[in-house]
């Protein structure tokens, strides 16, 4: 390589290796160095040579470049050396070998972070789903807040109420039904699967009120209703009509108005208390209903009708529903052959039989097929949990890392950051009161090998106040644990639209601790609207009564428990702040029992569930950890939550008996001498420090009480514990993995 100058300028042209050049790390002879540096500076010296406009051409003397006749030797690297220079000196030992340990060490660091990302992926547990990491609230819309003044709630009003969920550190909101109805079952009774009635506002209505909820991270799921429809619906009366395509989609059967009907299910007297069949003169067939007559059963043995509820489905899921309460499932199917149902009492005569407990529901009840139809509807809400795009909050693969909300005296919980790990798939849950066949609930989990309900509804804790007492409380929870297939993850129920507050069952004694059983239990709590204030049943005269089946029988009225929610103390308890109209009496309570007014107050039965809902989304063992059995008698039902590796554990004490009680857990050997009470229904006791020996309680108290030992219960009594998925912490960096 050489340099040449033409115009005054200085050109790197094509050149070769000067034989006398060698680099300049102090083998270069002195002399010839000297006479480059002389002769570089020689050229130098001269301002204008080489210039005829006299300008000077300047050479840098850092550059120590030597140019001799048509060659050059090079002294040492410079800034702008051109690419022939520089991979001469890139070849050399002190340049390579660091260039390639960087590199090396790069490639090893980057695999490094893939193997260890690769190994927390392979061993840490599933993601919880939203379901799982919130408690479920159920809002029944007639009675949560009336936006316009008719005295009917309606979707503007929940929308109203939205923060309230917030509030309580709730994000699965469940809406009993608000479709086009004749409402002779309040919404049951559906006469268009694909409208909104007009009481509780418009399709518009309802998707602002999805799009709301969505924006404040709730999940809505919506109550669906695949039994039967209303005698108003388009296919009922196209069927009775006998329409070629509509004439099968109901259960119709020979009968006339005056001879027998098709078998001896007419004796049986439905839920409602009408009978199983009724004439249709248009038609002249008698139609199956298990419900009120205007509630006739649509024939699943018909594929077309299957197809229609599939196709419903897809209509809200497209919508974004996140997911479904599945109304009444066993009474899906009925055996095609219509044979009399065995009575309870074979002795009697048929005419005796005038309630549903008097059959053995052997053909109407839980037939063969019902559960492959459920997990055809499964499977199409898994087709949307899985399609890109569709849903509006799912993450990559489904999954979003969130981490949770902070709580009150967050260090005294021993809460820590730790990033949960949420799968936001459609979620699908089923209502099936099976009663003592716990064994067929069970069954609503599907398998190992094929999925079904999420969860079926467990209404076993509503029949706690039946027998209050610690032994009876642990004996409803283990029912349910103790069948529950391996695996799958529970729920809890203490109240619905249909059975009576808990309040009023079992007596405000002892709201708080079973709101604290239901807080803490493992699983996903299920709240009735007004439970997280206490509110407690209305009494309604027999001209007040709204419930069908309180108008057959006032006994049996529905209505107690469905009175208008209580938000303040202003008129109609703020349900209703435009007129004075209400669709039920307000509870004559409601000034002293409102949301406001247990805002304000830190130690009500609201600012308790607040805490235990916050604690139980932030401490983990409640969401991943152990349950175990501790202790139980006449009055204390006691239990630990725990996790391997995290050092903060659980204890929690109830007193569900009539008197107080002082429970020694002295031989309990896991359990630390003293416990510190980090939530109690007695605020008085928050932060207090007992004894194990003997933990004081009077009845309807409750105390949750953390400890910190690396000890675990679980490992000596396999007997007594359950968890639905081992997961163990890595306390120091925070990190879950299978164990």
């Amino acid at each position: 390589m050489r340099f040449k100058k033409a115009s005054g300028r200085v050109e790197l042209a094509e050149g070769t290796r000067n034989p006398a050049f060698r680099d300049a790390d102090g083998d270069e002879p002195a002399a010839e160095h000297s006479a480059g540096r002389e002769d570089h500076s020689a050229r130098t010296e001269d301002p204008s040579a080489g210039r005829e406009d006299g300008v000077a051409a300047v050479v840098e003397p850092e550059a120590a470049v030597a140019v001799v006749g048509d060659e050059y030797s090079q002294v040492r690297p410079y800034a702008g050396m051109p690419k022939e220079v520089l991979l001469r000196y890139s070849s050399q030992a002190r340049y390579r070998v660091p260039r390639e340990i960087l590199f090396w060490l790069t490639v090893c660091c980057t695999l490094a972070l893939v193997a260890v990302t690769v190994t927390v992926v392979a061993v840490s547990p599933r993601c919880l789903s939203w379901w799982q990491a919130s408690p479920v609230y159920q809002v029944y819309p007639r009675s949560f807040k009336d936006s316009d003044g008719d005295g009917i709630g309606d979707l503007k009003g929940i929308v109203e109420k939205l923060d309230h969920f917030l509030y309580l550190n709730i994000k699965s909101v469940w809406i009993s039904p608000f479709y086009r109805s004749p409402m002779r079952d309040f919404g049951y009774d559906v006469e268009d699967f694909r409208d909104i009635d007009p009481i509780f506002g418009t399709m518009a209505d309802f998707e602002n009120l999805l799009a709301e909820m969505h924006q404040r991270g709730l999940k809505l799921i919506m109550d669906f209703i695949p039994n039967h429809t209303s005698d108003r619906h388009r296919w009922f009366n196209l069927s009775r009509t006998r329409d070629p395509h509509y004439e099968d989609y109901y259960v119709w059967a020979d009968c006339n108005s005056t001879s027998p009907k098709p078998n001896n299910w007419v004796r049986t007297v439905s839920v409602f208390g009408n009978s199983s069949w009724t004439y249709d003169e248009v038609r002249g067939q008698c139609y199956l209903h298990q419900f009120l007559k205007e509630q006739p059963d649509l024939n699943f043995r018909n594929p077309d009708v299957r197809q229609e509820i599939i196709d419903l489905i897809r209509f809200w899921l497209d919508k974004g529903v996140d997911g479904f309460r599945m109304d009444a499932v066993k009474h899906i199917l009925e055996a095609e052959h219509l044979r009399d149902e065995p009575q309870v009492y074979p002795d009697r005569p048929p005419e005796s039989v005038t309630t549903e407990w008097d059959l053995h529901h052997d053909y109407t009840y839980t037939q063969l097929g019902l559960h492959d139809l459920l997990r055809e509807f499964r499977a199409e809400m898994d087709a949307y949990s899985r399609e890109p795009g569709r849903y509006r909050y799912r993450g990559p693969r489904g999954r979003v890392a969130m981490w949770p909300a902070g709580v009150p005296n967050g260090r005294k919980l021993g809460v820590r950051n730790i990033m949960v790990c949420v799968w936001l798939g459609r979620f699908m849950v089923t209502e099936s009161y099976d009663y003592h066949e716990v064994e067929k609930t069970m069954m609503y989990y599907g398998t190992r090998l094929i999925k079904e309900s999420d969860f079926p509804f467990n209404f076993y804790l509503l029949d706690l106040p039946h027998n209050k007492s610690g032994a009876w409380a642990k004996h409803l929870v283990d029912l349910w644990m103790a069948n529950m297939p391996l695996g799958k993850w529970p729920n809890w129920v203490v109240g619905n639209h249909d059975r009576s507050r808990i309040a009023s069952s079992a007596g405000p004694t002892y709201v708080r601790a079973i709101n604290m059983m239901l807080l803490t239990l493992p699983g996903t709590p299920t709240t009735y609207y007004g439970e997280e204030i206490g509110m407690e049943n209305i009494n309604v005269t027999e001209s007040q009564i709204q419930d069908p089946a309180g108008k057959y029988n006032a006994s049996a009225s529905r209505d107690p428990e469905r009175s208008p929610m209580q938000w303040n103390d202003d008129m109609n308890a703020g349900f209703n702040n435009k007129t004075n109209v209400t669709w039920l009496p307000v509870h004559p309570d409601y000034e002293s029992v409102n949301v406001e007014v247990q805002k304000a107050d830190g130690g009500s039965v609201l600012s308790q569930y607040r805490s235990l809902s916050s604690l139980r989304q932030t401490a983990l063992p409640f969401l991943r950890g152990w349950f175990c059995y501790v202790h139980a008698d006449a009055n204390v039902f006691s239990y630990v939550r725990e996790l391997d590796g995290h050092r903060a554990a659980y204890l929690i004490l109830l007193n569900f008996g009539t008197q107080s009680a002082a429970t020694d857990l002295s031989s309990v050997q896991e359990l630390p001498d003293q416990l510190e009470v980090v939530a109690a229904t007695n605020p008085v006791r928050d932060g207090n420090t007992v004894q194990k020996s003997s933990i004081l309680t009077e009845a309807g108290e409750g105390l949750v009480m953390q400890y910190s030992t690396y000890t675990r219960f679980h490992p000596k009594h396999p007997a007594e514990c359950f968890v639905s998925e081992k997961a163990c912490l890595l306390e120091t960096i925070g990190i879950l993995y299978k164990c």
